[in-house]
């Protein structure tokens, strides 16, 4: 049956039971526009786990913060010009750098291993956790040069953080912390030196984990390439310490390289390894999750960041 404006009997009955709920909505939209939610902060991931081969790599975010007045760390051969022209060419402001701090876990199936371990245990711990593992389950801690932002992790009050592990460093590097005096390696590595094993250039910690030396940064920095199943990576450390002031650039000096010369010929030699293999690459101080690619672009190198090609196994 239909009534004259055209509507069945039905669709008269419906357009009636919605007149209510029509007239309702315009007294709740007030109180909509009225509400305010809580603002949440900037959101900070703080693991990236990805596979190569038949290992399992995860990226450990254990520290950022914000470092003022960049060029009294990075470039510091190069004129204030210069810097702000090459800041302001890739998007970066002069007066701050946010810094990273990312240990690299690789599980092989056969042991856990650590390489580096943060500013702190409770960063370390915090980030372990996150990605589902505890420090008891780590069965080898591989430092590779002895800054106190990569040994922080090893101890705290309650003593060693890892409980179940030994420990790998370069020989090189080692002894020259033995005769340092630095106070943070004397609290944090030397309780634990019956319990170190130390390893050269071409060095193996694991079948598929070489050690590379890397030297200027520290006296024996270290680099360490993993290879499993025909895939590669390079954890370069603090070989290079930033995407541009460090890649683009490996010439300009940087504060906390003891030998400044030295380092840039290994920024040179190391990247222009892995940009001529086009492997992907982890950096300590590399924006979070730190892993990307390098270019070979004029007298320096583009980094790449990843997408999802280590998603792809």
């Amino acid at each position: 049956m239909t009534d004259r404006s055209g509507l069945s009997r039905r669709q008269a009955l419906f357009a009636a039971a919605a007149l209510p709920l029509a007239t309702a909505i315009p007294a709740a939209i007030p109180s909509a526009v009225h509400a305010k939610a809580a603002k949440q902060g900037m959101s900070v991931p703080t693991f990236s786990r990805f596979a190569l081969g038949d290992f399992e790599v995860t990226t450990l975010l254990a520290g950022t913060r914000a470092v003022e007045k960049p060029q009294e760390i990075f470039g510091l051969n190069v004129s204030p010009e210069e810097f702000a022209a090459a800041s302001d060419a890739a998007f970066l402001p002069t007066d701050v750098a946010q810094f990273f701090f990312t240990p690299t876990l690789v599980n092989t199936g056969e042991a856990l291993i650590l390489f580096d371990t943060g500013l702190d245990p409770q960063g370390i711990t915090a980030a372990l956790a996150a990605a589902g593992h505890t420090p008891d389950e780590v069965d080898t801690v591989v430092i590779t040069h002895m800054h106190g932002d990569h040994i922080g992790g090893l101890m705290g009050d309650a003593g060693a953080t890892f409980a179940n592990a030994a420990y790998v460093t370069g020989a090189a590097e080692h002894n020259h912390w033995m005769g340092a005096g630095n106070e943070t390696f004397d609290t944090k590595v030397r309780p634990l030196n019956d319990r170190f094993s130390f390893l050269d250039d071409g060095g193996t910690v694991a079948p598929g984990i070489t050690a590379i030396a890397a030297h200027g940064h520290t006296p024996g920095h270290m680099a360490y390439r993993i290879d499993s199943a025909g895939k590669s990576l390079v954890l370069i450390a603090d070989a290079a310490n930033h995407p541009v002031w460090s890649l683009a650039h490996p010439e300009w000096e940087v504060k906390f390289d003891a030998d400044k010369a030295q380092a840039a010929t290994t920024r040179k030699s190391l990247l222009g390894m892995i940009a001529a293999e086009r492997i992907p690459f982890v950096g300590y101080h590399m924006p979070f999750p730190a892993t990307g690619f390098i270019e070979a672009a004029g007298d320096g190198f583009r980094y790449v960041p990843t997408a999802y090609q280590l998603m792809l196994g």
